[in-house]
């Protein structure tokens, strides 16, 4: 590191707002799940703490000068929440003897959302560089057997690999803005049969007498969140048994962070039946979770993917990312996008199979990605 200092932090608050958000911010745009009110409510909450298995481990890279950079980064003693699944290199490693947990985790907790996971203080790549070489020698230093670093920039990916990260690539699908005016004008770009199934859709979703409210900034209430929190909980114990999230964390973003959260909202009777939780970016909009209290059909498709779609158009948003995995996604006109992760592996055997292994992986990921790409719903990729 020659002159130059690695601290790690414990918590969030062990560096000012002020400073994390300039390097947050350092290549012109906003990412909120990079920003230092969000990641405080996570720990503040309990949500992302020891005892959920998500130890606040933030690197802190400084000269003598000035803080150089930083780095979001957990230290992990389970692979829950991260949406990049490595448990099968985790038993692969325990049965030939080795010790997989704990591991390190440079990445938003419970977020599928891309992102860069090395900040700089200033947009240079000679600082990222040495942000990736400290976050490794971090691993190194510490009694861990790796250090994960997923839903990265497709840039700082390839700037891993020239520093000797092993790359990983899968997929998600986002939808994005050709600078339509409206929702019909999107529609409009589709296959006529396409096109009808969605109108017809997004009738059959509102046909119970349903009404769509979005809600945001100061208009958030707790009132609110009560409604949201019971449908997280319903979602969450069906998929996983155990949610990330806990109710005061919504009351701490509603509290320090509501001007970058939309929530969008079902109501039948006068009363909340669904909602999908969404955070702003400066150009793209973040799809996070969703829930119900009835079943309505395509009542899902409507609250998290057309009126995200409607919203980043309202806006003036370029992307909406609607979290991870569902190839369904794809008839609502969100296409196929590669995901980025890269992977410092300490025992060199065990790197060396990684390795391998990932050779093959992108190779599919790719081909996959351009098979769906060729099969989208736009008329100009119709293979009819």
């Amino acid at each position: 590191m020659g002159e130059h200092k690695l601290r790690i932090l414990e918590s969030i608050h062990d560096l000012d707002a002020d400073t994390w958000n300039a390097c947050a911010t350092s290549d012109g745009s906003f990412n909120p799940f990079l920003d230092h009110a969000f990641l405080a409510a996570l720990e503040d909450s309990g949500s992302a703490t020891s005892r959920t298995g998500w130890q606040p481990f933030h690197a802190v890279l400084e000269s003598e000068e000035e803080i150089l950079g930083v780095a979001p980064m957990y230290a992990k003693g389970h692979s829950q929440g991260e949406y990049v699944f490595d448990y099968a290199w985790a038993d692969a490693y325990q049965r030939a003897g080795g010790r997989y947990y704990p591991k390190l985790q440079a990445s938003i907790p419970f977020t599928p959302a891309t992102g860069r996971r090395v900040l700089p203080v200033r947009d240079d790549p000679e600082i990222e560089r040495q942000l990736f070489g400290a976050c490794a020698q971090a691993s190194e230093n510490f009694d861990v057997s790796s250090l994960h670093m997923t839903f990265m920039t497709e840039a700082q990916w390839h700037l891993a690999g020239e520093m000797g990260y092993l790359l990983r690539m899968d997929q998600q699908y986002h939808w994005l803005n050709a600078g339509y005016a409206s929702f019909d004008e999107f529609l409009g770009e589709l296959a006529s049969k396409k096109r009808k199934n969605l109108r017809r859709e997004r009738r059959d979703a509102l046909a119970a007498g349903i009404d769509i409210e979005w809600v945001t900034g100061s208009d958030l209430t707790e009132d609110h969140w009560d409604a949201f929190y019971r449908f997280y909980m319903d979602t969450g114990s069906r998929k996983w048994g155990s949610p990330y999230l806990t109710r005061t964390f919504f009351s701490q973003i509603n509290e320090r962070f509501s001007e970058h959260t939309l929530l969008i909202l079902a109501k039948r009777d006068g009363n909340y039946v669904a909602g999908a939780l969404n955070f702003i970016g400066s150009d793209t909009l973040y799809g996070r979770n969703w829930g119900c209290t009835e079943y309505h059909p395509f009542l899902h498709f409507e609250v998290c993917y057309y009126q995200a779609i409607d919203f980043a158009i309202h806006r003036g948003l370029n992307r909406v990312e609607a979290g991870a995995q569902g190839q369904h996604k794809v008839a609502r006109g969100y296409l196929p996008q590669a995901t980025y992760s890269a992977h410092y592996i300490k025992d060199a055997g065990f790197r060396d199979a990684v390795a391998r292994f990932l050779d093959e992986e992108r190779g599919y990921v790719a081909e996959e990605i351009d098979y769906t790409a060729k099969h989208s719903p736009f008329r100009n990729s119709d293979p009819d």
